[in-house]
């Protein structure tokens, strides 16, 4: 089989109870010729398809499941800029230079991809949010300073708050945090099917329940086989399928792990001032955010496992933990859930992306967009993929590259 399967959620995002536009798409009955397959109709399949499709391709959207029905659906869609690693730590992985590369690079991809859904006219929930790193049992205050430092020398506007400052302006009694400036937060389902039709509008095309089961690449173009025997000829072919990775694609540096979310009542009047996202230097860490109606959407408390059966028995307690955590940052919250899912995540050891050409298979593109950016790293992947077809090149394309 061309990619793994996983039960990549389990329980009720917040998100699937929300209406949203329709998406159009069919079975596919007959063999197809176009220029780009992308196989996966989620946040990463739906940025890469409108990408690509922009720039002149006839593209067509493949997936096994309903669009926009798998891991994006669980997505607390916090879209920050600030990489899982901590800047001054990714410098001692990767070098001062990639790393600051990475950085600015996450950056840049949040701001295009605020201003891109404004200019496309996609309504999904959007709001700008600055953001706060908490002290934790990763980064102390001390730890902090090193991090204020390195993203200053990099070119980031960041402030290092002491606990005066955190309980006075945002009621938090925490040691110290780190503030950082305009990120997002969305409706990831109505921000992929917004990015879908945007793509239809101009003629792409949606196959659903498809599974394709052989990509084979020849001197001139792509065949691709689904399961019922129908035939894809094209010249691109890009895997955007998320945590069900392609056996054809290296792995190396990437697992899959789960995590746990939840979503309670509204209550506005109860939320912390200024509403800016919210996330921990600690191991686990809690990540916290509001919705247009007064929600609060916190998750954390990952482990590194897979099996999707001791994931979802583990709901319960994850809920009631994540809870307690909440009612002790915030004492004035009504901890309860309204929502409660489980979900695959995926890590990488330096928590960058890796996108780009397949080694061995010409023409063929991956997008292992993992980390707890991922709808910011669809974004660069977007990006990427884009210039390396376009043969217009990317800056920052050895930086993510397969190794």
């Amino acid at each position: 089989m061309t990619t793994q399967h996983r039960n990549l959620r389990t329980g009720q995002p917040i998100w699937l109870s929300r209406r949203a536009s329709d998406v159009e798409f069919n079975l596919l009955l007959e063999d197809i010729t176009i220029d780009i397959a992308v196989v996966g109709a989620g946040i990463s399949g739906a940025l890469m398809a409108e990408s690509l499709s922009e720039a002149g391709y006839s593209v067509a959207i493949f997936d096994r499941r309903k669009p926009v029905t798998g891991s994006t659906p669980a997505s607390t869609a916090l879209l920050q800029f600030e990489i899982d690693t901590p800047l001054h730590q990714l410098v001692q992985q990767i070098g001062r230079n990639d790393a600051e590369r990475a950085w600015r690079r996450s950056k840049l991809a949040v701001d295009a991809l605020r201003e891109r859904t404004h200019e496309l006219g996609i309504h999904c929930e959007m709001q700008d949010r600055d953001s706060l790193y908490l002290a934790g049992d990763l980064l102390d205050e001390e730890g902090l300073q090193k991090e204020l430092l390195a993203r200053g020398r990099a070119g980031f506007e960041t402030r290092l708050l002491q606990h005066d400052e955190l309980k006075t302006r945002f009621r938090i009694d925490h040691p110290a945090a780190l503030m950082n400036f305009d990120n997002i937060e969305v409706n990831p389902r109505k921000l992929a099917l917004g990015y879908l039709n945007v793509a239809i509008s101009r003629g792409a095309k949606i196959f659903a329940p498809v599974e394709i089961v052989s990509v084979e690449p020849r001197s001139h173009d792509i065949i691709a086989a689904t399961k019922e025997g129908r035939k894809i000829r094209c010249d691109y072919f890009v895997f955007t399928t998320g945590y069900e990775i392609s056996e054809q694609v290296p792995q190396k540096g990437h697992q899959i792990i789960s995590t746990w979310a939840l979503a309670t009542p509204p209550q506005k009047q109860k939320l912390w001032p200024e509403q800016c996202l919210i996330w921990e230097a600690s191991d686990p860490y809690l990540y916290m955010r509001t919705t247009q109606d007064g929600r609060i959407i916190v998750g954390g408390e990952d482990e590194e496992f897979e099996d999707e059966e001791k994931r979802d028995a583990k709901l319960p307690a994850k809920t009631k933990a994540i809870l307690a955590k909440l009612k002790k940052l915030f004492p004035q919250v009504t901890a309860k859930a309204d929502y409660a899912w489980a979900g695959s995540f995926g890590s990488s050891t330096t928590g960058l992306p890796t996108v780009g050409a397949i080694p061995k298979m010409d023409r063929c593109f991956a997008v292992l967009g993992y980390g707890g950016n991922g709808i910011t790293f669809s974004m660069v992947a977007a990006q990427l993929v884009r210039g390396l077809i376009t043969r217009t090149g990317d800056p920052d394309e050895d930086l993510f590259a397969f190794k």
